[in-house]
């Protein structure tokens, strides 16, 4: 009889979500929204159909396992190492600056000593699970914001850790210290290890398994339970074990099947994660804490953003990759329940303080999701606001962009630009390279490859680049704002070189050959590689190109 009430609770539980989920998807709202308010329906503060919360629970962290372990498999070296230094530094002073200031805050607004230090260092952290999930929703989690964005955040969970760790040696008694030696001894023990699995063991055993699809897929839920599992008895935690397990097999030729085939896996338990985070909102004492709530809300969802912003521009990065990548810190994260909860658990805090934290939560959570679908709207809409904040791009477009002019520009370079930048160098006519990412042009103009600054979004840097007057422009970033920006100034400027751009979907493809691209790259259509063939075949033909989007207009 058990077993069948459990099913019964799962039942309500996807029904509801489903029916919430449809009313979301019909208002164009996030999902997780859905997912939350479900929570909130079928949880203890209303009408407790699901009872058996331990079950969901367990049920909700294989979600959060499965979904870090998919973002550890589209981990590249190439691209920790890219984003490290400034994932580091936007990690660290985000958590130290959001520490201090909302230290100040509490105590602005009457919490003791004790329970302002507790507040402000819960209320630091970053939801990883959520932004990780809304980056993937959205396709964003390779862009360049999306993967610094990830990096800061798991810069923030080692934090975190590291702050449990404490907690967890006061509880104990344990000497501190001792805790943290002990755990950076069992890390520099665990790296060698697993860089050698990784590289040596690693590639054999998958390529044994990829003999058949499902062995593939046993043999991959069953990496990500080992290597969890082991970390998570070692005291790292399940989400870092997962992580790690996802990095390790990152390298292998067959990520992207095991992507594939855990995806659909990944995202029914993420949906029972999110629930469970909806019954646990509590509603108790809530009417004494709405001011103070109000006022932390505000300072998560403008201050937060705005000092990631600001330590990335001192970095190097546009404003622009700044706002997007801000707008990813804007809630509170499951850590700062479990930081406050055991301060409850030491006497250190009320329990009426987790109340406080709900509402906290529940208002940044839902507001923050909005932000992140629509950053790019956001910041288009904003972003004069931001001017001061901009580059002085004149001396360098006139030391870069001189005669004989370029006839080939190639707007960003992340992937499908880097694949084209061959086959436009055996072009050998003047060309030059425009990212927004400054060790991707660091890294070129060490190469001694023509390549400028700027935000191609920006229609006062494509003014004063003089893109118009190039005979083939390629725009390799999927972003639909920026290829329909791009086309609308290049229309008005009345240019007359061929025109590719970059979109998600098949309805953006056909939006940007309406507004007069040329041909229009679709990502999951036609790869790197696939259009670099079309560029060595079609190179500066502007009817070449014209014909072969017509083409691709009719088909997709």
């Amino acid at each position: 009889m058990l077993l069948e009430e459990l099913l019964f609770q799962i039942a309500v539980v996807i029904v509801i979500a489903a029916i919430f989920s449809l009313v979301a998807q019909r208002l164009h709202q996030p999902l997780i929204i859905a997912y939350i308010l479900t929570g909130v329906v079928v949880g203890p503060q209303l009408f407790a159909f699901a009872r058996d919360l331990d079950v969901f629970a367990t049920m909700g962290q294989l979600g959060v396992a499965f979904l870090l372990f998919t973002v550890g498999l589209g981990l590249n070296w190439r691209s920790v190492r890219q984003v490290g230094g400034v994932a580091m530094a936007t990690g660290i002073g985000q958590v130290l600056f959001t520490s201090l200031v909302g230290f100040f805050i509490a105590r602005t607004l009457g919490f003791d000593t004790v329970a302002s230090v507790y507040l402000a260092v819960a209320f630091s952290f970053s939801s990883t699970i959520i932004i990780v999930k809304l980056l993937i929703d959205k396709e964003d989690l390779d862009t360049l914001y999306g993967r610094i964005s990830v990096g800061f955040l798991l810069v923030q969970d080692f934090i975190a850790l590291l702050i449990l760790l404490g907690l967890a040696a006061f509880r104990t008694e344990s000497d501190l210290n001792i805790v943290l030696w002990q755990t950076l001894g069992k890390g520099l023990i665990l790296v060698p290890i697993f860089w050698f699995i990784s590289a040596r063991v690693v590639p054999w055993l998958v390529t044994y398994a990829a003999r058949a699809q499902e062995l593939l897929f046993i043999f991959a839920i069953a990496w990500c339970f080992l290597i969890a599992g082991l970390l998570t008895w070692l005291g790292f935690g399940l989400e870092f074990g997962a992580l790690i397990a996802g990095v390790t097999l990152s390298g292998t030729l067959f990520e992207r099947e095991m992507q594939t085939r855990i995806r659909p896996l990944r995202d029914f338990f993420l949906i029972i994660f999110f629930v469970v985070l909806g019954t646990q909102l509590l509603f108790d004492n809530m009417a004494a804490f709405w001011w103070p709530a109000v006022a932390f809300s505000a300072f998560i969802l403008m201050g937060n953003p705005l000092i990631v912003m600001l330590i990335m521009r001192v970095l190097g990065y546009h404003p622009r990759t700044g706002f997007l990548a801000g707008t990813t810190v804007a809630q509170i994260s499951e850590f700062s329940f479990i930081v406050l909860g055991a301060g409850v658990a030491l006497g250190h805090l009320p329990a009426e303080h987790l109340s406080f934290a709900t509402i906290v939560g529940l208002a940044t959570i839902a507001l923050s999701s909005y932000m992140i679908a629509y950053n790019e709207r956001i910041y288009n809409r904003v972003a004069f606001l931001f001017r001061w904040l901009e580059p002085e791009p004149g001396s360098t477009l006139e030391r870069v962009w001189r005669k004989p002019r370029a006839q080939v520009a190639l707007l960003g370079y992340h992937r499908i630009g880097q694949s084209a930048l061959p086959s436009i160098r055996a072009m050998q006519l003047p060309y030059l390279v425009v990212d927004f990412n400054p060790r991707i042009v660091q890294e070129l103009t060490a190469h001694g490859e023509p390549v400028v600054y700027g935000d191609v979004g920006d229609i006062n840097f494509l003014s004063e680049s003089g893109i118009e007057k190039a005979r083939l422009i390629i725009s390799a970033i999927p972003d639909i704002g920026i290829s329909l920006t791009l086309l609308d100034y290049l229309r008005q400027k009345k240019c007359r070189g061929a025109i590719i751009v970059s979109v998600r979907t098949a309805e953006e493809a056909r939006q940007c050959y309406a507004a007069g691209a040329s041909y229009v790259i679709v990502p999951n259509m036609l790869g790197g590689e696939k259009f670099r063939e079309f560029l060595e075949k079609k190179k500066l033909r502007v009817d070449g190109w014209n014909a072969l989007g017509r083409a691709h207009q009719r088909t997709s």
